[in-house]
């Protein structure tokens, strides 16, 4: 299976802005194609008598040497495999928008998500040392994996920037027989089967005042200014701060679960239709349910363990995981499950995790 792997770059002044230009060179591209896409299936809703084919990837990068490349030297700056990458993400998205899977791809703005794939001479260089065309040698603070690739993308948080790369590794064997059943909640992020309960980061709750004031001491600089500029950038740096506190606690639990059991059962939690509850939205979004679910998708795959995902119409919570009666009716406020068949009390979180893990034995 592919696995992907990404760290930190050490970089100088030269190298930083070597890295703005493609990121600037993969946008214009990007917002080149997605500008003449646009204006074509416009034409085609317009005239269906006279429709233009829809172009390619191949077709658009085709247009962008002859009319673009042309009249703007600082392309050739840059390596040619920037823009080329750009427009096939442009036609991954249409082909996610034709589909219904997203929506219609939008415009990049300078500084927010600059990114950009390199592809051709990328090889790794010893412990901490990655080859990329035009841009040459670049320094990690981590140690590299030792392994082949062919292109890699480069990104930016804030002021750090970042290499990620995929490769291959060979799926691992799991010799564990254990079955634990995974309760996701809002107070804690998660209760086990086994009776244990994982407390939640809250990174947003805990920096959210702090998040409020940077934001309202910004709101009236000028916008471009250099103190502006240095308000938003210590923004970004805390939401950065805020999302890798989550990420650490999200990936600690996820490797706990798929390298200590054979098999996870979770629930197939609605989250989109969660987070329609505006009284819990910001709550279930600082848990991060989505990602809990793909992290643990591809661990459990990676350790050889199995994951099981229940009905989210399965009465989880509402079945006494003493006796096996089922209750009509349980208010979230309830937070201790009470059995008026057997008499059974436990806690309701804990209740619903044993019922999970009783679902596949």
């Amino acid at each position: 299976m592919l696995l992907g792997f990404k760290t930190e770059l050490k970089l100088n002044k030269a190298q930083r802005i070597a890295l703005a230009k493609h990121c600037g060179v993969a946008r214009h591209a990007w917002n080149w194609g997605l500008a003449l896409t646009k204006q074509i299936l416009d034409h085609n809703q317009a005239n269906p008598d006279s429709k233009i084919k829809f172009p390619s990837a191949i077709d658009l990068h085709k247009w962008l040497v002859a009319l673009v490349k042309s009249e703007n030297e600082w392309y050739y700056e840059c390596s040619k495999s920037t823009p080329q990458q750009a427009l096939m993400a442009l036609r991954d998205a249409w082909k996610d928008c034709f589909s219904k899977k997203k929506r219609v791809p939008k415009f990049k703005k300078k500084g927010r998500k600059d990114s950009f794939t390199l592809e051709g001479t990328v090889k790794i260089l010893g412990d901490n040392k990655i080859q990329v065309p035009v841009i040459g040698v670049l320094k990690t603070y981590e140690r590299l994996p030792q392994v082949l690739i062919k292109c890699c993308t480069i990104s930016r948080q804030a002021h750090r920037w970042f290499i990620s790369f995929r490769f291959d590794v060979e799926q691992q064997q799991s010799d564990k027989t254990s079955v634990v059943g995974v309760d996701l909640g809002v107070k804690n992020l998660c209760t086990l089967s086994s009776g244990e309960v994982i407390a939640g980061a809250k990174s947003y709750k805990k920096y959210e005042a702090k998040l409020s004031r940077m934001q309202w001491l910004n709101r009236h600089k000028i916008i471009g200014s250099a103190n502006w500029k240095k308000a938003q950038m210590a923004v970004a740096r805390l939401h950065r701060k805020i999302a890798n506190i989550r990420k650490d606690t999200l990936h600690k639990l996820t490797t706990l679960l798929a390298k200590n059991h054979g098999t996870v059962v979770i629930e197939d939690l609605n989250v989109s239709g969660m987070m329609a509850n505006h009284k819990l939205a910001k709550a279930i979004a600082d848990m991060s349910f989505f990602e809990f679910r793909r992290q643990l998708t591809y661990k459990c795959e990676l350790y050889g363990s199995k994951l099981v995902v229940i009905d989210r119409w399965f009465p989880s919570s509402k079945t006494c995981s003493n006796c096996g009666t089922k209750k009509e009716t349980l208010t979230l406020d309830e937070r201790v499950f009470e059995c008026g068949h057997c008499g059974f009390v436990i806690d309701r979180d804990l209740n619903a995790a044993i019922n999970l893990s009783k679902a596949v034995s």
